[in-house]
C-alpha cells in the first residue's frame, strides 16, 4: 500500500501531469482538497473509488482515513492543489505517515505562479532585469512568516515577487514593495489562473489598490517586478551565434572538443 501524493496543479484538468493521472486512476480510494482542486479530476478515478473530500477534515481525521486504507492495503490518491512543495501542508501529513511506517511517494503538480506567468505571456526572469523569482507570502492566521523573510527583505534584491495569499493586505503589500521598486513598478493579480473564471487584473504598485477593488479572495496571486512589462532587456547568450556551448561548439578551439566530432 502507498499514499500517492499528487501535485494537481493549478485549476484547469489537463494540466495535471500524466503520471498524477495515471496514480489517480489507480488508486481504490482518492482524497482531495474539495475547496481547492477541481471536481473535474475526480473522473480520472477508477469506478467505485472511495473519494474523499477532506476540506472540512482535521489532519488527525486524515491520517486516520489513510492508517484504516493502508490496514486493508489499499492505495491512495491524495490530491493537493498546484504543487507538493509550498504551502501543500504535505510535510505535515508526511511526518505522521512516517511515524505510522506507511508508504508513500510524492509527484509534482504546476505551481499557480507558473500558471499565472503562462496566462500573462510573460518570463519572470528577463536578462538584466531579473534572474531570481521569489514565491513567498505575508503572515496570517495559519501560519507566520519568519520576521528575516519580511517582504522589504526580499524587495531589496530586486527580484520578481510571486506574493501568495496576501491580496486582503494590499495596503501592506504596497507600502513594503514600493520604496525599492518604485511606484511605476509593474503587478498582476491573478486569480483561479488557469480556471473557467479566472480573473487578471494589471497595475502598477501605485494604482493597485484602485484597480484591485475589493472582488479579489485571498487566494489570488500578487505578481511584482519590472520584468513583467519590460522590452528593454539582454538577450541570452545561450542562443547567441557566437557563443561557444557543448552542443554547438564553435571555432577551430572548441570549449568542448570532444562534442564537435
Amino acid at each position: 500500500m502507498t499514499v500517492h501524493f499528487i501535485g494537481a496543479g493549478p485549476g484547469a484538468p489537463d494540466l495535471i501531469t500524466l503520471r498524477g493521472r495515471d496514480l489517480i486512476a489507480a488508486s481504490p480510494i482518492c482524497l482531495y482538497a474539495g475547496s481547492l482542486v477541481p471536481e473535474a479530476l475526480l473522473g480520472h478515478c477508477p469506478e467505485g473509488a472511495q473519494v474523499v473530500n477532506t476540506a472540512r477534515m482535521s489532519l488527525d481525521e486524515i491520517i486516520d482515513v489513510i492508517a484504516q486504507a493502508d490496514a486493508a492495503g489499499h492505495d491512495i490518491a491524495r490530491l493537493h492543489s498546484g504543487d507538493l512543495s509550498v504551502w501543500s501542508a504535505m510535510g505535515e501529513q508526511l511526518r505522521r505517515l512516517r511515524a505510522l511506517g506507511i508508504a508513500y511517494d510524492v509527484t509534482p503538480g504546476v505551481p499557480s505562479f507558473a500558471a499565472a506567468a503562462a496566462e500573462l505571456g510573460a518570463e519572470l526572469t528577463l536578462p538584466g532585469v531579473a534572474q531570481s523569482v521569489v514565491l513567498t507570502r505575508t503572515s496570517g492566521r495559519a501560519t507566520a512568516m519568519p520576521e528575516a523573510e519580511a517582504l522589504e527583505n526580499f524587495a531589496r534584491t530586486g527580484a520578481t515577487l510571486a506574493i501568495h495569499l496576501s491580496v486582503h493586505v494590499l495596503d501592506k503589500v504596497v507600502t513594503d514593495l514600493t520604496p525599492h521598486y518604485g511606484a511605476d513598478c509593474p503587478v498582476a493579480v491573478v486569480w483561479r489562473a488557469s480556471w473557467p473564471d479566472q480573473r487578471i487584473v494589471r497595475a502598477t504598485l501605485a494604482t493597485l489598490q484602485t484597480a484591485i477593488g475589493e472582488e479579489m479572495e485571498r487566494t489570488a496571486l500578487i505578481l511584482v517586478g519590472h520584468a513583467l512589462e519590460s522590452e528593454d532587456f539582454g538577450e541570452s547568450r545561450l542562443y547567441a551565434g557566437d557563443y561557444d556551448r557543448r552542443f554547438r561548439p564553435i571555432g577551430t578551439a572548441p570549449r568542448f572538443p570532444e562534442s564537435a566530432e
